[in-house]
């Protein structure tokens, strides 16, 4: 008996830290953060902890969770919930991590995570909505609308958005909601054109292309671009599992939109580009950049001053990549270099403003993803057009591929760790962030 207590005595201690790890990790993934920092966040705990070694696997919702402790260890598996983007959540949690030193206990550890864990949103419904509004919008004028279509994109984006929080309140499957949420937004735009008509029936009728910007607030950005990180790092499991639940989320909001578009036989066509004078339109790039990047920052419920450094990335690089296509050059390219120099950005603002760099870099791009090439190739795979869908969609996925390229680049040039084959989680290198918390602290 006293010889198996030590060892009893080991294990249950052992037992205890790996919970304590597990919530943090578990409250990381339904936050809507990518594998690569829920890892790291865990390693820097664990060694806070005591812990020699941690290996985990991580998917969309589940990981797998080995800790070391001497000859002891201890294997466990937790099932999250499908991830909610709630960028506060992230950030609170990495400076939790970055925070912790030796001497940390799990009890302690629990405590914080029940602070953090209560913490309530940052805004009210109808901020959010707004929020949305405001991208739908921008997203609108980005998309070479006019100002009817714009206003009629932010009204159907806000309609949508509406649906979205309300409806998903009731536990219902995320796809059905998506989808109930698109239709709304898409519907909404058609009636505020048919209103617009009324009340302007000598101005030319809305665009009906344009409706396809009242649904860009569903486009699952954050999955997309941790997908896209996570099979740069050849982390396929993490990857793929993230790609195909946007792929199924984007499949959703388009079939949603697409009843509402079908019944009232529109078609996803393109906006002609407007004749105005370049400086007219570099300004109104840059401003609708600005609101549309701050307003889906704010739908994910990011703090202010992370939403607005945000939008200023976001309003430098995506004009200047419109500029460089518009000059001839191969949106590719464009796309790179703009991704490249929102990463380089993001990782450097990030340490000065303590926040995850993804925060600041997923919103930036956002704006970038083609939403409408996206729509069409859905539709087309929906309505058997093999051959639309197909150049629609190489259209918006090489756009895509492009985005995480450019953020892979920047991150590889920034953060040494992160190109490691297997990095060793417990021994994560410091960083200017964790020297300017933990000099706050001591």
């Amino acid at each position: 008996m006293t010889e198996t207590s030590p060892s009893r005595a080991r294990d249950a201690e052992l037992a205890e830290k790996s919970d304590a790890i597990c919530r943090l990790g578990a409250l990381m993934l339904t936050s809507g953060t990518g594998s690569y920092r829920v890892k790291a966040a865990m390693g820097r705990v664990a060694a806070a902890l005591g812990v020699d070694e941690l290996e985990a696997q991580v998917s969309l919702n589940e990981i797998v969770l080995t800790t070391r402790q001497g000859k002891a260890f201890r294997t466990q598996v937790v099932e999250v919930p499908v991830p909610v983007v709630n960028t506060d959540r992230i950030g609170e949690l990495m400076r939790l991590s970055l925070r912790a030193a030796s001497g940390l206990t799990a009890t302690e550890l629990h405590r914080l995570l029940d602070a953090i864990e209560a913490r309530p949103r940052l805004y009210p419904l109808w901020v959010v909505v707004l929020a949305a509004a405001a991208a739908g919008a921008a997203f609108a004028l980005l998309n070479n609308g006019r100002w009817q279509e714009c206003l009629a994109a932010g009204l159907g984006s806000a309609a949508g958005k509406t649906v979205q929080l309300l409806v998903g309140r009731l536990r219902l499957n995320q796809l059905a909601v998506v989808a109930a949420a698109a239709a709304t937004a898409a519907a909404a735009y058609l009636l505020v054109a048919d209103v617009l008509h009324l009340i302007l029936p000598s101005g030319q009728p809305l665009h009906e292309a344009a409706f396809v910007s009242a649904i860009l607030f569903l486009v699952p950005g954050f999955p997309l671009v941790t997908a896209a990180l996570d099979l740069a790092r050849f982390d396929f499991t993490s990857g793929l599992s993230r790609l195909t639940f946007a792929a199924l989320v984007t499949l959703a909001a388009a079939l949603g939109a697409w009843l509402v578009g079908w019944g009232f036989g529109l078609t996803p066509a393109e906006i002609p580009a407007p004749a105005e004078a370049w400086y007219l339109l570099a300004a109104a790039w840059v401003v609708a950049s600005f609101v549309g990047v701050f307003g889906f920052a704010i739908t994910f419920n990011t703090p202010v001053r992370v939403a607005a450094v945000a939008a200023m990335i976001g309003a430098a690089a995506n004009p200047l990549r419109l500029w460089t296509v518009q000059a001839g050059w191969p949106p590719l390219l464009a796309t790179v270099l703009a991704a490249t120099a929102i990463g380089m950005a993001a990782g450097w603002a990030s340490q000065r403003i303590l926040a995850p760099r993804i925060t600041l870099s997923v919103p930036a791009v956002l704006i970038m993803i083609p939403g409408a090439a996206t729509y069409r190739a859905a539709v087309a795979l929906i309505d058997h057009d093999a051959v639309s869908a197909l150049a629609n969609g190489s259209a918006a996925i090489s756009i895509v591929v492009a985005l995480a390229a450019g953020l892979a680049i920047a991150r590889m040039l920034t953060d040494p760790a992160w190109i490691a084959a297997n990095p060793i989680w417990t021994r994560m290198p410091s960083t200017h962030a964790q020297r300017i918390l933990r000099g706050r602290d001591g």
